[in-house]
């Protein structure tokens, strides 16, 4: 059993490429934790994926012994966490398994808007917060201007932070000890019943579902009957253990300590993130105050481009929700694209990093419909409708208002791009709450709709800034507004998977972008094809795709020209006719090429 007072618990925030995976692998390699053969780079991050964008998706665990200056051996629990804004949920859920936080700042860049938003959710979580300044190393570092931010904008003191470099090793000693002298011990008593919460879950073919926990009170053995408070389930541990960071078995783990287990869990459906697990013989009085499940904001149709793989699309999207609870589907179909799932997602990475792994893991062509938000609609007798697909909206005599998700996001940017940052917030419907400046760069607060942040504002935001703007958001309600679903029709037809909501103001301009580049996508037939953009019987914006024309007077050599007329006329009167019952055929590459994320 470990002392409670010779344990630390701790995780690393920072924004997106400060180094803490970096920083992570230095402190495993200085406890050697992991032999030096089988050290690499990024050792936590587990997914290929994760490796070649190099950023981290999953939140990661690992257990260090540490001897300290003083003589004294201690435990280290390090969770490294995304920085990603999509997966800000894994963040504030490792927050609550932790005491304390290293905060890295890149000592070139300075604080960044991701950076703001991982301080205010350990600060949330009551943590204890030491500043470390990273990659001292590189020539345009300036620690005394870090520190300076750090302080102004952040509001910790900064005199005493560490100045580093994660990539060469230097100082990696100093931060052990600091984590030892500076970080709390948890606070928790071996006596009492046993209280865990379940931080994370996964699955793993061999073992069944491995459940990550942070013991509160008491202890956990193999064989111990265990009850989940949230669901009910009772299960019996089969085995318990730490990660270094593979899994090694343990006797016990006991209060304060950070392990996992398996118990022959099925799914990873059957464990809830932040749920309660005490013991049945002798349960604790009152479950732990868990969290909000995470809640989708971006919903999109995948459909394989191949009908015949849908079954193979089912199984993969199932195998993905076994270890991502965040991510959610139901099957729908649609008249143009067959049989397909609507998925919902933290956000457009997050949309990106599924679909990506299905085309890879799985070898599955998708396409993909326009992201659309959670759209809040009440109609005229008194329901209140979550609506994510445009498809589904009532019709419009029916719906007294829609309301959409509002954000509130924080960008930080260099002076100079100040105006073009704010221009594309304006254009964005974006609502300006704040402007600050933190030295030579401004931080800049608005009140965006989700909607128009989801299709290519984060791209838009880095080509006007030429990469050196950093935005952050979190979801702040819904609001009314003038709201419309837009429908695309081709030769008469709606298209189901082409519908999109739009604000009235803006959706001229995109019906009128979307039938061009229809246009140009769908090939010629034998008759015109009309292709309008239409807000319920109104048409907004069309274009037509000029008729194959076969020539039907090929064979009349000479003669009467009443001749010629009277086959062109037979031709116009078959194009009339087969215009009523023609079908048109929008191959799937029109579908895949419209549907890129972009106006």
């Amino acid at each position: 059993m470990q002392p409670i007072e010779k344990i630390r618990n701790f995780s690393i925030i920072a924004h997106i490429d400060h180094g803490k995976s970096t920083l992570a692998d230095r402190l495993i390699q200085f406890t050697n934790t992991v032999s030096s053969r089988d050290m690499k780079e990024q050792i936590l991050d587990s997914m290929d994926l994760e490796r070649e964008r190099g950023i981290t998706i999953k939140a990661n665990s690992v257990r260090l012994s540490y001897r300290a200056k003083n003589g004294n051996e201690y435990i280290l629990n390090l969770i490294d966490t995304p920085g990603h804004v999509d997966f800000s949920y894994e963040v504030s859920r490792s927050m609550r398994a932790v005491e304390g936080s290293l905060l890295v700042v890149d000592a070139s860049q300075g604080v960044e808007a991701q950076t703001l938003a991982n301080v205010y959710s350990a600060l949330e979580a009551d943590h204890e917060i030491f500043p470390i300044l990273n990659k001292v190393d590189l020539p345009a570092s300036d620690c005394d201007r870090v520190a300076q931010q750090i302080e102004e904008v952040i509001g910790l003191d900064a005199s005493s932070a560490l100045q580093i470099s994660a990539k060469t090793g230097k100082g990696i000693d100093e931060v052990l000890e600091a984590i030892v002298e500076t970080l709390p011990p948890p606070k928790g008593t071996y006596n009492n019943p046993l209280k865990a919460m379940l931080i994370d879950s996964w699955y793993d073919s061999y073992l069944g579902v491995v459940v990550m926990i942070r013991i509160v009170d008491g202890a956990l053995k193999k064989g111990d009957k265990i009850i989940m408070m949230q669901s009910g389930a009772k299960y019996i541990v089969d085995s318990v253990g730490v990660l270094k960071p593979k899994i090694q078995n343990v006797d016990s783990l006991s209060a304060g300590e950070i392990g996992v287990f398996t118990a022959s869990i099925k799914q990873v459906r059957d464990t809830r993130v932040g749920d309660t697990i005490t013991l049945e013989g002798r349960p604790c009085d009152e479950p732990l105050a868990g969290y909000e499940p995470a809640k989708p904001v971006v919903f999109c149709g995948l459909f394989p481009v191949d009908s015949s793989e849908f079954e193979n699309l089912r199984e993969s999207i199932e195998k993905l929700a076994l270890n991502d609870s965040s991510f959610t589907f139901e099957i729908e179909t649609s008249l143009a694209l067959g049989f397909g799932f609507r998925c919902g997602f933290l956000g457009l990475l997050h949309l990106e990093v599924i679909r990506e792994r299905i085309e890879r893991e799985f070898n599955i062509d998708l396409i993909t419909t326009a992201p659309s938000v959670v759209y809040s609609v009440q109609t005229t007798d008194n329901q209140l409708l979550n609506i994510h697909n445009p498809a589904d909206l009532p019709d419009a005599s029916k719906i007294t208002q829609i309301k959409e998700p509002r954000i509130k996001a924080t960008i930080l940017v260099p002076d100079e791009y100040l105006g073009d940052v704010l221009k594309l917030c304006q254009e964005r419907r974006g609502v300006q709450k704040d402007l600050t400046y933190v030295g030579s760069r401004a931080m800049t607060i608005y009140d965006l709709p989700l909607n128009e942040v989801v299709f290519d504002f984060y791209d838009k935001l880095k080509s006007v800034t030429k990469g050196y703007a950093s935005f952050d958001y979190q979801i702040d309600g819904y609001q009314e507004d003038n709201l419309v679903k837009m429908q695309i029709l081709v030769n008469d037809e709606p298209v189901d998977a082409l519908s999109m909501m739009v604000h009235r103001s803006k959706a001229e301009g995109r019906g009128r972008s979307l039938c061009e580049k229809l246009k140009g996508l769908i090939p010629q037939h034998l008759f015109k094809v009309p292709i309008q953009a239409a807000i319920g019987g109104r048409v907004i914006a069309r274009e037509t795709i000029s008729a194959l024309r076969k020539d039907v007077t090929a064979k009349c050599y000479g003669g009467d020209i009443t001749r010629k007329r009277k086959l062109l006329e037979k031709q116009k009167a078959g194009k009339k006719k087969m215009r009523q019952f023609g079908r048109v055929e929008i191959p799937q590459q029109a579908f895949i090429d419209a549907l890129k994320m972009s106006d």
